[in-house]
């Protein structure tokens, strides 16, 4: 999701937005659909967090750490996305400048880098909980949580430190591109080969692994009926059923992104000096833009895992239910609806007594 594979405005004269706006689908897709998850994201995520990070809520709940800490990560990365929109997708200046080039391509990166590795946490952690019961109580604690997120939290600022030097403004073509004496080397490639197939490949796939022996355990013990399970076991299963989904659903929209973004070097870009029907004639240009527009929708789909988790939390999550209904839905409502669904109650009652010739009792 980061900057290191879109094109930059290397030919002299020539403008990218327009260039891609008159040839390729791209641009109106990133224009249209990714409005739709800044509406989704930006309210759910900061309610999702609220409910999560709750006292009541994280009292003896580790995972609740890891999933409002996941909340928190997703309303920073959308705020810096909207910049970055405005950019690539409208071609409005955002971050364009000195120092304000380099702080932000660093500051966008730490949200990134940070989901996949909370989401790999709290799946290691619901891991030990089903498949070693017995080290849950050591391993599974609020405070070990909080500490595990911190330093994830750490290990993600470092790793991002490096793009405040990968990127500079560029006052030739005023934009906030890559430096010149390290846009030829190796390093640069290399590093980003790195850290995108290890945090968004690697991470994502031992969450996929960790996932698979979790419910394989979890067949073994309901199979074995209620005795294997213990008195908890509902509430436990409620909670791992919240956090399978998540994992998955992050596996299932990080890992065809990073699939996607391996094959970029196949689909490269043509010759910007080409005109209009040269360009529809270019064979190259032809295979990058067809590359671009699939690039585009499976990035989309990524960026849904910043935006939909509440609705994960909202149907798996009984408490995450109940809290949401008390924050939207004020008391009195609820007493009014439960007033008038007992006044119900009492007419059909009353008219079935009536009918039947007895006399009518209220329930």
């Amino acid at each position: 999701m980061n900057n290191s594979s879109d094109p930059t405005n290397d030919q002299p004269g020539t403008n990218v937005f327009t260039f891609y706006n008159n040839h390729s689908h791209s641009v109106i897709i990133d224009q249209v659909v990714t409005p739709i998850f800044y509406v989704i994201g930006l309210p759910a995520n900061p309610l999702s967090a609220y409910i999560w990070l709750n006292r009541k809520t994280r009292a003896n709940n580790s995972s609740a750490i890891y999933l409002g800490a996941l909340s928190i990560s997703h309303v920073i990365f959308l705020l810096f996305h909207i910049l970055q929109e405005l950019r690539y997708a409208w071609d409005i200046k955002t971050y364009d400048g000195h120092i304000s080039c380099e702080i932000f391509n660093m500051l966008f990166c730490i949200p990134q880098y940070l989901a996949p590795l909370l989401v790999l946490g709290f799946t290691v952690e619901r891991y030990i909980a089903v498949c070693h019961p017995f080290k849950k109580a050591r391993y599974c604690t609020v405070k070990r949580a909080e500490m595990v997120v911190v330093c994830l939290l750490v290990t993600c600022l470092l790793i991002s430190t490096l793009q405040a030097y990968f990127w500079t403004y560029d006052e030739v073509h005023q934009i906030c591109n890559h430096r010149p004496e390290i846009q030829n080397g190796d390093f640069l490639l290399l590093w980003t080969w790195l850290t995108e197939l290890l945090l968004f490949g690697v991470a994502p796939l031992a969450a996929l692994i960790f996932n698979i022996l979790v419910i394989r355990e979890i067949h073994i013990l309901t199979s074995g009926g209620p005795a294997h399970t213990g008195s908890s076991g509902g509430s436990s299963q409620a909670s791992t059923a919240t956090l399978l989904c998540v994992s998955f659903y992050l596996i299932c929209t990080w890992l065809p992104y990073t699939v996607i973004y391996s094959l970029s070097n196949e689909f490269p870009i043509g010759d910007f000096s080409l005109t209009t029907e040269e360009v529809q004639r270019d064979a190259t240009w032809q295979r990058h833009f067809v590359y671009n527009t699939i690039r585009v929708i499976v990035q989309e789909i990524t960026l849904s895992n910043s935006a939909c988790y509440f609705f994960i939390y909202y149907a798996t999550g009984k408490h995450f239910r109940d809290s949401v209904h008390e924050i939207l839905c004020p008391t009195k409502c609820i007493a009014t609806t439960n007033r008038n669904h007992l006044a119900k109650q009492y007419i059909a009652v009353s008219k079935s007594s009536h009918l039947n010739g007895t006399v009518a009792t209220c329930v």
